[in-house]
């Protein structure tokens, strides 16, 4: 994959909006730049003007929710989402951009993006958290891959393009049940990860993400 032209973001970069509520926010901004965008948080309503896609960062996803209704973010968001504004989801972010969560809590609100379920907390909590290589679509190297407390993908429709997959731990919750499980999917403008690409100096998922963006605003 081709990398931008300048690691300097100029006025003719897509602008990422970072959903700032909660998590990894300004790693990910930090990230996007590096990557040749421009990124601001987004913390009300009015932080969305001129955004041209969103990123909602890893954390704990009921909160997220909560504090996207409570913010007055998440009916602006979902009527951006509706119309076609692209978006990446990591961890808690990917539960928020599914259509349907396994072990989520019934006041739990999501943007129902794309067409995946979603496992919460499905390779363990906090303590089994760890790093893996994963071979991933599109990269000619080997993605190291930061899981924390992450999810899984349980299904995926046939308007998922899955991404990059891996073996469960024994320590997951279906351990013996199935022998991957998708951790990096996209479909159409979304893009979704179990993982931190943000947590790590290669900012190759996030370039994935902005060639994205660029055939989007193209169209």
């Amino acid at each position: 994959m081709p990398a931008r032209k300048s690691a300097t973001a100029s006025d003719s970069q897509p602008l990422i909006g970072v959903v700032a509520l909660q998590g990894a926010a300004a790693e990910h901004v930090a990230a996007f730049r590096r990557a040749g965008a421009r990124a601001v948080e987004v913390r009300v309503p009015a932080d969305l003007d001129g955004v041209d896609a969103v990123a909602l960062p890893g954390g704990e996803s009921t909160t997220m929710s909560h504090l996207l209704r409570t913010s007055g973010l998440f009916d602006e968001l979902s009527e951006r989402l509706a119309g076609g504004m692209p978006a990446f989801g990591t961890c808690a972010g990917m539960i928020l951009l599914a259509v349907d969560v396994l072990d989520g809590r019934p006041d739990q609100r999501c943007f129902g993006a794309i067409d995946i379920s979603v496992r919460r907390n499905a390779f363990g909590r906090q303590v089994a958290s760890f790093e893996a290589e994963l071979t991933t679509d599109g990269l000619d190297e080997p993605f190291k891959a930061v899981f924390i407390r992450a999810p899984w993908v349980e299904r995926a429709g046939d308007s998922v393009e899955v991404l990059a997959e891996i073996r469960p731990a024994s320590n997951s919750s279906t351990d013996g049940v199935r022998s991957s499980v998708p951790v990096l999917c996209r479909s159409g403008p979304i893009l979704v990860s179990s993982f931190h690409p943000e947590l790590t100096a290669d900012d190759r998922i996030h370039q994935i993400f902005l060639d994205m963006v660029d055939a989007s605003m193209a169209r």
